[in-house]
């Protein structure tokens, strides 16, 4: 399932024991499609299928493992950090060494292809970040990614690789003894199921986690159209720094970096540049700097109509989504993803089954 579709489901249903409970209307009423709905209210009766035993079975005997971890949203172990985007994986594959996700940590992302000096420039910055107290995520791709995990794993810091596969899926091959040096001074991570293949569609879907986890994004070498673009986009929307390294004019991999630069991203030259920023809070108090900006600039009489509309039937008395959805007129899709961004710009807080107004 996708993770937009489950996180509306949990916001409409608290647990995923209510969620399995649900029958096969009230699924389609919160927007899935038929088929969705039919497998889901129909494992909640017990009677998944067998393509769905052996995805459980092949997760169970992943889990065998000492070194392997499976942390969902509603864990305490979950990144509050990665919690605060709009769109959190509500499930994490992790292989390696979890407490990696509570440390202060930086994105670094680039060419699959680039020059022999963005090379150095990443393993440089890479090992120099880490000296200085910061994890490296990264996507562990050919090229900058790549540069980016032996840099931080030579200064002596944790580096996290977030992958567009199965966690037990290892893409590209030719990268296979950097899979285990991150087990073994970081960690590997995923949102896919084990034995999820590489699609196209999962790298940019990756994007938005290697930036979450992270209080910054260092591109190092990137085309204006590559997907080390998307996370900086990704990056911009979930209140993180940027930070881009110029290259030459005759460089078509430096004219990504030349457009953030445009485009308001911080210059980097030296890895001060980076550390004047006071990257080197820890992942709660970035968190709560983070919800605590997104609050400032989305107060009450700034909100558009239809969240205003839904914060008012909340009150200060516990209100279900159905008394919302109610009170409002809306359809439950809508109310949905009005609480959601409510409870993302801090004004609402989830209180057992139901929501409240945050104290002023």
């Amino acid at each position: 399932m996708h993770s937009r579709l489950f996180n509306r489901l949990l916001t409409l249903h608290s647990t995923p024991e209510n969620i399995l409970a649900c029958d096969f209307q009230s699924l389609r009423s919160a927007g899935l499609d038929n088929k969705m709905a039919l497998e889901i209210s129909e494992i909640g009766r017990g009677r998944q299928s067998a393509e769905m035993n052996a995805a459980l079975d092949r997760c169970l005997d992943w889990l065998t493992s000492p070194d392997n971890f499976l942390i969902t949203c509603q864990s305490p172990h979950y990144p509050s950090l990665l919690s605060c985007i709009p769109d959190p994986p509500p499930i994490l594959y992790l292989r390696g060494k979890p407490e990696c996700l509570h440390l202060p940590l930086i994105a670094m992302v680039g060419s699959r292809k680039p020059s022999a000096g963005g090379r150095r420039d990443a393993q440089r910055f890479a090992r120099e970040l880490a000296a200085n107290g910061l994890g490296v995520v990264s996507g562990l791709a050919m090229g900058i990614d790549l540069e980016s995990h032996r840099g931080a794993i030579a200064g002596g810091m944790a580096t996290i690789a977030v992958l567009g596969t199965g966690i037990d899926i290892i893409y590209p091959a030719a990268n296979r003894d950097m899979f285990a040096s991150v087990v073994a001074h970081g960690a590997l991570l995923s949102e896919f199921n084990p034995g999820t293949p590489a699609r196209p569609q999962h790298f940019p879907q990756r994007a938005r986690i290697i930036s979450g986890l992270s209080q910054g994004v260092l591109v190092v070498e990137a085309g204006v159209r590559s997907g080390s673009m998307i996370t900086a986009r990704f990056a911009l929307e979930q209140g993180r720094e940027v930070f881009a390294i110029p290259g030459s004019i005759h460089n078509p991999m430096a004219r990504g970096c030349h457009k953030l630069i445009a485009d308001g991203a911080k210059l980097v030259q030296c890895v001060e540049d980076i550390l004047d920023e006071k990257l080197l809070l820890s992942e709660q108090q970035t968190a709560e700097n983070i919800g605590a900006a997104v609050s400032q600039e989305g107060g009450s009489s700034q909100l558009p109509e239809a969240l205003l509309k839904v914060k008012q039937a909340v009150g200060f008395d516990t209100a279900s989504v159905e008394q919302i959805i109610i009170e409002t007129q809306l359809n439950a899709r809508d109310v949905t993803v009005a609480l959601m961004e409510l409870e993302l710009r801090g004004l609402i807080r989830k209180e057992n089954n139901g929501y409240l107004l945050m104290e002023c």
